[in-house]
């Protein structure tokens, strides 16, 4: 059974910094592109990040500089390590297996709170 668990959610101030992990299982992790996704109350889902399968990072622009995506492939995890957070990043944070580039499955979510 496939499964991915994000962890690393939390309230943080702005400014502050989390790294989000999700855990896979059931699948061959190394041999997928992976992606995190990010939903914030009232609005759709929204691309954050994708890293292929050799490491190579993608960023949607508002990320770039504060966001770092990254895989431990001998551990079947992903990460995300989120600086310099703002109000808007507030959401929930879900990552994601593409297959040719589509999504295949995703997690339960981890929420982000960034407020003073």
């Amino acid at each position: 059974e496939v499964q991915l668990v994000e962890s690393g959610g939390g309230l943080v101030q702005p400014g502050g910094s989390l790294r989000l992990s999700c855990a896979a299982s059931g699948f061959a992790f190394d041999g997928y592109a992976m992606s995190w996704v990010r939903q914030a109350p009232g609005k759709g889902l929204e691309w954050v990040s994708t890293i292929d399968w050799s490491g190579n990072p993608y960023y949607a622009e508002s990320m770039k500089g504060r966001f770092t995506i990254s895989r431990d492939n001998a551990k079947n995890t992903l990460f995300l390590q989120m600086n310099s957070l703002k109000a808007e990043d507030s959401a929930v944070y879900y990552c994601a297996n593409l297959a040719y580039g589509v999504p295949n499955y995703w997690g339960q979510g981890t929420q982000v709170t960034v407020s003073s």
